[in-house]
């Protein structure tokens, strides 16, 4: 490991100043300082999708990323702080959410589709699917599913109950990982993938519709 990593100091060349060579040595330990913060964070994002919150531990992270125990919690202060990070910077949804609020319920759909490849499971769907649950982690989940998947719905939305019709959406968005832990997704992978997401596009239109879209026409029901 560098030394400069561990003490954040840079060498004697560097405090001579001697010229271009002084200059380069003293850029080098904030450099490797943002490779071991890279490193951690890449090893924590995998470890946490593999082992979920609580089959992790800070040691386990320091290994993979070849770094030193006190690194991990100089850069990010706690374990749940480092989950924090890694879920707010691995979530797809965010660009699927930005757009024309026309386009909304085909995004959102092909998104949830996606996520049944075979080939595909996200970062977050991961580390989701494997922390849910964990007391540690909870408030960190919770704002995610605010900041990340709420709010920027609601944001998109004219009309009334804008919130509660997010929330809705946002159920069938999360509602995919307990499925697959629980019943697993082969029949819904053997179907065909463009009826499903025009099926999905119809809840998520259906969702996130005002209420007055959604009031069946009079006599509809024999009012």
């Amino acid at each position: 490991m560098r030394v400069e990593e561990e003490t954040g100091r840079a060498g004697p060349s560097a405090e001579n100043g001697d010229g271009a060579a002084g200059a380069a040595v003293a850029r080098r330990p904030k450099r490797d300082r943002e490779a071991t913060r890279r490193r951690i964070l890449e090893a924590a994002r995998d470890l946490f999708g593999e082992h979920g919150y609580d089959g992790v531990t800070v040691r386990m992270i320091a290994a993979r990323a070849e770094a030193n125990m006190a690194l991990v919690n100089r850069y990010f202060g706690s374990k749940a702080a480092l989950f924090g990070e890694v879920l707010a910077g691995e979530s797809a949804i965010r660009g699927v959410i930005a757009g024309s609020p026309e386009g909304l319920p085909r995004r959102l759909a092909e998104h949830f589709v996606r996520q049944l490849d075979r080939g595909y499971v996200s970062p977050t769907s991961r580390l989701l699917d494997r922390s849910a649950g964990q007391p540690e982690v909870k408030e960190i989940l919770l704002h995610y599913l605010e900041d990340v998947i709420v709010e920027p719905i609601v944001a998109q939305l004219d009309g009334p109950d804008a919130r509660a019709r997010a929330l809705l959406a946002s159920t069938i968005i999360m509602g995919g990982g307990p499925v697959r832990r629980l019943l697993g997704l082969n029949d819904l992978r053997a179907a065909d993938p463009e009826e499903l997401t025009d099926r999905l596009t119809a809840m998520f239109t259906a969702a996130l519709a005002p209420p007055a879209a959604m009031r069946p026409a009079s006599g509809t029901y024999g009012g």
